[in-house]
């Protein structure tokens, strides 16, 4: 297996082991941006509306990947899916490689689902891996829908997770620095030796995946974004062969909850923070324990009911997750509770104990602390981002309209001065005004702090028919300008450079 040319940098390493606790290098903005016509020219210039401190740059595009006879890309046929042409390609959660030459770019159709492969330094765009179309018929053994998250894993793999469409697998790619294949669809024998599905995994609408850094190689985080969706982990039997491991699965221990219902549909004593330990899921033979009456390895999305027999606690929607850092000094897993508009921190105590905090919501989180309010609320936290500092970025699941005026979906900075697990305050960094889109895989650059990477997933402009000529599914760059707006960050920033 081929290894990432340069190795991982210092400042690789500091992204998910520093602690989080700076001031805001910014001026919060007080209300959301509004949606504006297809390739209207800020879609095409200057996506967000942001801070002066924030300055775009267009990396990709679907409609610049398509004009060049160099590049290639998924776009998936949708129509055989019974899906509209805007989500032929639906650019998700990007992953940088380590030393920060490539952008991997998964794609959340749903059949055909691939991932490509982004050189910055050539501004080339490839595609790796896509499922052949057979899931338009039920047909999934050489296809992929949805694949959500990227993850680059500590053996330099790529991993793919299946969110709402295919099965629910992770899928591997063992060698994603190689040559770009010519005929990249599974099943057709070029690629075939350059893929495979992680069994060892339970079948969950994947999305959140976070490795461990205490535990490193050796332990997994994944969640499953369902209304009663729950949160998991894997250890491995070795470490780094991803192959065999226990799967368990988090319960607060004073939930009295009921575990097969809806995070909102739970009793009013219902308690989903606090105390709580890691459930097996399966015994040491890797196979389910005796409560569990439905395989999580061999059904659609049967993790979910597995987690159920034995008790997991239920949330909203669990989707992204980010693993960092307390200033305890022990490990911290944050995820997005999508439907209950709130983030979850989970810091672990050892192997098998954890407590579970809510780090920010929309009902209790003041928003701009110190600075002028802001009319927006923080509504459907999806994704999140962390920067070499462990600031903790909250990415929204939002507008998703066509109607022009209406409000766009935000990006906010977690501020956690005291780094306890417990934000002071959400504070408003970005607006995002393109129809009918959503931001996704917000992805710091580990060889450049200052900038992070950023997608603009479904726009109105993908589907061509409807928008001639349209830009589609986008990847942008943003830096970070050196300014004096934050004494904290700055100098945090230059003790970490």
């Amino acid at each position: 297996m081929k290894k990432c040319a340069l190795a991982v940098s210092a400042l690789a390493l500091a992204v998910s082991q520093a602690n989080a606790g700076t001031d805001p290098f910014f001026v919060p903005l007080t209300e959301s941006t509004t949606v504006m016509p297809p390739n209207d020219v800020n879609e095409l210039t200057s996506p967000w509306t942001a801070p002066p401190e924030l300055k775009f740059r267009l990396l990709t595009s679907m409609r610049e990947a398509e004009r060049s006879v160099s590049e290639s890309i998924v776009r998936a046929d949708t129509a055989s899916a019974g899906r509209d042409a805007n989500v032929a390609s639906m650019f998700d959660m990007l992953a940088w490689s380590p030393d920060g030459r490539y952008l991997f770019i998964p794609h959340e159709s749903p059949v055909q689902a691939g991932v490509s492969r982004y050189t910055p330094n050539t501004d080339i765009v490839a595609t790796l891996f896509m499922g052949d179309g057979g899931g338009a018929s039920d047909d999934w053994s050489n296809d992929f829908g949805a694949f959500d998250p990227a993850r680059v894993s500590p053996n330099d793999t790529v991993w793919l997770g299946e969110e709402w469409a295919g099965t629910g697998r992770v899928v591997e790619i063992l060698d994603p620095y190689g040559r770009a294949p010519r005929n990249p669809v599974a099943g057709q024998g070029e690629v075939d030796d350059n893929w495979r599905v992680l069994d060892a995994i339970p079948l969950v609408a994947q999305e959140g995946i976070g490795f461990s850094n205490v535990w490193e190689n050796d332990v997994v985080y994944f969640i499953d974004e369902d209304r009663s969706g729950s949160i998991y982990k894997i250890d491995w039997d070795t470490p780094g062969d991803y192959t065999a491991g226990n799967v368990y699965v988090l319960q607060v221990l004073d939930c009295a909850c009921d575990v097969t219902a809806r995070w909102d549909e739970q009793p009013a004593d219902a308690n989903r923070v606090g105390n709580a330990v890691w459930v097996p899921m399966t015994s040491a033979s890797k196979t389910p324990v005796a409560e569990v009456t439905n395989d999580p390895f061999s059904e659609a999305f049967g993790g979910r009911t597995a987690a159920d027999d034995v008790g997991g606690t239920p949330y909203g929607r669990p989707e992204d997750v980010e693993v960092g850092t307390l200033a305890s000094g022990n490990e911290v897993l944050y995820f997005t509770a999508t439907s209950e508009n709130a983030i979850y921190s989970v810091e672990m105590l050892d192997s098998m104990n954890a407590v579970v905090r809510l780090f920010a919501s929309d009902d209790v989180t003041p928003k701009n602390e110190g600075f002028a309010g802001t009319s927006a609320s923080l509504d459907a936290p999806d994704n999140l981002a962390q920067d070499m500092l462990g600031n903790i970025y909250i990415i929204e699941d939002n507008p998703n309209t066509t109607t022009v005026g209406e409000t766009g979906g935000d990006i906010w900075f977690a501020r956690d001065l005291d780094n306890d697990g417990v934000a002071e305050s959400v504070d408003h960094m970005m607006s995002l005004g393109v129809n009918q889109a959503e931001a996704t895989g917000m992805v710091f650059n580990p060889r450049k702090p200052n900038e992070f990477a950023i997608a603009v997933q479904h726009p109105a402009s993908t589907d061509l028919e409807q928008v001639p000529d349209g830009q589609g599914d986008a990847v942008w760059n943003v830096s970070i300008r050196r300014t004096p707006t934050s004494a904290a960050y700055r100098d945090a920033l230059r003790d970490a450079q």
